[in-house]
């Protein structure tokens, strides 16, 4: 599993997501998407644009987790 931690980092930031959208000129609802984990498909120019902004790793960004599952 795939989680997008952009909401820990508006969190830490104390940051809105509009702000966020305005900074890195990605759209409010994909910005929104990300907040909720909703997001589909990673964009990478939009991830890219988004550790410029926070001056952070990809890590801090999104993180995998192994899925609880165990295949046969």
């Amino acid at each position: 599993m795939i989680k997008i931690k952009v909401s820990d980092m508006l969190g830490k930031h104390k940051m809105t997501q509009a702000s966020l959208a305005r900074a890195t000129k990605i759209r409010p609802a994909t910005v929104s998407k990300l907040y909720y984990g909703e997001s589909k498909r990673l964009d990478i120019s939009q991830l890219n644009r988004i550790c410029d902004f926070f001056n952070c790793e990809i890590s801090d960004i999104i993180e995998y987790f192994p899925d609880n599952e165990t295949k046969d």
